[in-house]
């Protein structure tokens, strides 16, 4: 029934249908196949050839053409465009077999018929042929003989192929009233077929295609025998292919065919069969109302999320120039000591809360010291002549444009470098408050009183929780309120605060990297255990996947990846620097943070968890260069080389183990081994190839995203100038294993975007954690330090 909705159905309208959905099981049908160019729809025709291979297929030029007319002979017809629909799907990416259900069947001695010229499509063989053809139900005599029925209602794409078309060559939606009459006609086909066919035969109504300019999901309701033994009672279906309740797909739908039949299904058959998911308690109303929520979702979901990124994207780039004239404002502001005025002293403050209302407090007897590195600056003994001013702090020389590298430097010193496993805590000094040097005073750093750089900084830190949110938003239904933009801008700010109140709540807030270590962990945390759970909060999610299209149902979508491992590497980072203040060492360090990195990389790549092929390696590089960095050694091509291999042997070993699965519990990284023995391989590659590259030339805002945030860490975070402050210096100096894993999640988006299709949103959306969380680091660490100005 190409184009039917839920929002189609009612007892009153379509009474058969209705009935089979009281007694059936039912689900979203995704209908993703080859659209036309130019739109993202299923054209009737596309969806009855996707039949017919069990992949997706598709039809050439533009617009959406009818399906041919069948030329008859007796009761056996061929499709008169057949060799030039098989040539055409070589061009698709998906190199579809058509033919491939008719010819299994006729091959094992069933017997197709097909009820209209669309469901001829699907039911021929190899050649175009089928050997039993009817235009009509009536037409169609005594069906009891056939094993496979094909019967296309197809009144709701007939009245749509009857509507005006638009600049694309498709019709234009149809008026409500058209289409509730439309579908009341098709409800009264499936009703005098069901009289037709002898009792318990196992019956399938899908809603195969769109018949309208946007795509939508589609209804999916079976009824008797499943391919298991067990009935399709009244409850939703599912499928291995989505792993989602009451979500199916089109390619699904050939699988099932194939299975109740008791037949191998092709390796090029990639759905898999719809399975009962267990009774429920809901009424044919409620269990209509809440599919029919799923696609209003879907559609909520396209018109916001084109917006939400442009609005993303335009904050996130007028924030980092507000950071940067904040940061340039800090430099300018600080005036000069005054000529025979003794230089000011840069002892550190106390490591007390960040928070405006806090006043001066008494360092904690527990906060360690700093201690200065020995090589940093020259003793005053071994320079009486030029004793320089009290300090408890590294040489504050301002970093080369080179500092953001492997090698360890005297003014950045590596883990390694430090004498102990200590990291660089802070020393409250007996001169700190004394005079001029207090803060504050003439001559000292005003960024531990400014209240602008605590706004950069708390701004900073919601900036980090915005990607998580957009996750978490999935808790509340924010696209059936009045205005869904709005809506779900604002779910996600008021998320993304709640996640910045927790960073600033508590004694954490004191350190360098408290609030990114809170954020960080959020992220890693709660991505893990929704993919450990089903992977709820990605579907539908702005930032994740979405049925209608069809990319993805289950595991890690590529910008969920993203934003997990960025997190999961910082969120180590700062729970690192936390344990080496606590005096552990730096080997029990490097082993707990190894011990839930390889977690975290295992349940990305697990085919029943996050399923994440192209992920894996670049987790594995990224993991490997923070904990190599955090364990005092230096990061050389030959370690990444071999780094790089055990990320494509732990994949390929998932994959394998998948492979060796039943063909019905396999996830793409098996498919990809049958694909690589079968020779389709490079056809997989070539496809997700193409696609990385469209998404990095055609999505030129997050493009300039990703160019615009690492300018700002470069060269105003990192490089001392003008318009940049040496912050992050200052932020390395006291939280040393910033470095290493700010370094190892660029690393993994580097790595992420080149090995996934998603291109360059891997990196825009791991930098979207990333720098503002570093900014927020880099923020306290001058609101710790007393800088005299240059």
């Amino acid at each position: 029934m190409p184009g039917l909705e839920w929002s189609d159905l009612s007892p009153s309208r379509t009474p058969s249908l209705w009935a089979l959905l009281s007694q059936g099981a039912s689900a979203s049908l995704s209908t993703r196949a080859v659209p036309p160019p130019d739109r993202g729809i299923t054209c009737p025709t596309a969806g009855w050839l996707t039949i017919s291979a069990g992949q997706r297929a598709g039809t050439a030029g533009k617009g959406c053409l009818q399906p041919p007319t069948p030329q008859l002979t007796g009761e056996a017809a061929k499709i008169p465009s057949w060799p030039a629909l098989t040539a055409y799907q070589s061009e698709t990416g998906f190199d579809a077999q058509l033919g491939t259900l008719g010819q299994l069947v006729t091959d094992n001695g069933g017997k197709v018929a097909a009820i209209g010229p669309g469901a001829a499509l699907a039911g021929a063989d190899k050649s175009g042929n089928i050997a039993k053809y009817a235009p009509t139900l009536d037409a169609a005599g005594d069906l009891t003989p056939y094993n496979l029925i094909i019967m296309e209602a197809a009144d709701l794409a007939t009245a749509w192929t009857a509507q005006p078309l638009d600049e694309y060559g498709v019709p234009t939606p149809l008026p409500t009233a058209a289409r509730q009459a439309a579908a009341t006609k098709a409800d009264q086909q499936v009703g005098a077929l069901i009289a037709k066919l002898p009792p318990n035969t196992t019956t399938l109504v899908a809603g195969i295609s769109d018949v309208s300019p946007i795509a939508h999901l589609h209804v999916a309701i079976a009824k008797g025998p499943s391919p298991s033994g067990r009935p399709y009672d009244h409850g939703y279906l599912t499928a291995t292919s989505t792993r989602q309740d009451a979500l199916v797909t089109i390619t699904d739908l050939t699988a099932t065919a194939i299975q109740l039949l008791g037949l191998p299904a092709p390796r090029q058959v990639v759905g898999r069969p719809w399975q009962p998911n267990g009774p429920t308690t809901a009424t044919p109303a409620e269990t209509v109302a809440e599919l029919a929520d799923g696609d209003l979702a879907s559609q909520v979901l396209r018109e916001v999320r084109g917006p939400f990124f442009a609005v993303l994207v335009t904050v996130q780039l007028l924030f980092y120039a507000f950071a940067a004239l904040a940061l340039r404002r800090r430099r300018d502001t600080t005036p000069p000591t005054p000529p025979g005025t003794k230089p000011p002293s840069t002892t550190l403050p106390p490591t007390e809360s960040p928070t405006p209302n806090a006043g001066p407090t008494a360092p904690s007897p527990s906060t360690p010291s700093i201690t200065e590195h020995p090589s940093a600056e020259p003793s005053s003994a071994e320079h009486p002549a030029t004793k320089p001013p009290a300090t408890n702090l590294p040489s504050t020389e301002p970093p080369s444009a080179a500092h953001l590298s492997t090698e360890p430097s005297p003014t950045h010193p590596s883990p390694a470098e430090h004498p102990s496993s200590e990291p660089l805590p802070i020393k409250p000094s007996s001169t700190a408050q004394e005079g001029p040097s207090a803060l504050g005073a003439p001559g000292g750093d005003f960024a531990s009183s400014s209240k602008l750089l605590r706004s950069v900084q708390i701004v900073a830190v919601i900036s980090g929780a915005i990607p998580i949110s957009t996750f978490l938003a999935q808790l509340v239904p924010w696209w059936s309120l009045p205005v869904p933009m709005l809506s779900v801008i604002v779910t996600i700010v008021a998320i993304a605060g709640l996640i910045t109140a927790l960073a600033f709540a508590g004694p954490w807030r004191a350190h360098v990297l408290g609030p990114l270590t809170v954020v960080a962990a959020v992220t890693s945390l709660a991505l893990l255990l929704d993919v450990m759970t089903g992977s709820k909060l990605q579907v539908n999610a702005v930032t994740g996947y979405e049925p209608v299209t069809g990319g993805r149902f289950y595991g890690f979508s590529n910008i969920a990846f993203a934003v997990y491992a960025t997190g999961t590497i910082l969120g180590l980072a700062g729970v690192a620097q936390w344990l080496l203040g606590r005096g552990v060492s730096r080997v029990v360090v490097v082993t707990a943070c190894a011990l839930y990195g390889g977690l975290a990389v295992f349940a990305d790549g697990w085919p029943s968890w996050g399923a994440d092929f192209g992920g894996v390696p670049a987790f594995v590089i990224g993991l490997a260069v923070f904990l190599i960095l955090l364990s005092g050694k230096r990061v050389s091509l030959l370690r990444l080389l071999l780094v790089g291999l055990v990320g494509a042997a732990l994949v390929g070993a998932l994959s394998v183990f998948d492979w060796l699965r039943p063909d019905s519990q396999r996830t793409h990284l098996g498919n990809f081994v049958q694909q690589v023995i079968d020779g389709q391989a490079w056809t997989v590659v070539g496809r997700k190839f193409s696609a990385m590259i469209g998404v990095t030339v055609g999505n030129w805002s997050l493009t300039l995203l990703s160019l615009v945030a690492l300018a700002f860490l470069f060269l105003v975070l990192d490089r001392p100038s003008r318009w940049g402050a040496s912050t992050l210096g200052q932020a390395y100096r006291l939280a040393p294993t910033l470095r290493a894993g700010l370094f190892g999640a660029l690393t993994c988006a580097f790595v992420g975007f080149l090995m996934n299709d998603s291109g360059i949103a891997i990196p825009a959306m791991a930098l979207t954690v990333a720098v503002p969380l570093t900014l927020a680091a880099c923020v306290r660490a001058l609101q710790l330090t007393a800088v005299p100005s240059d």
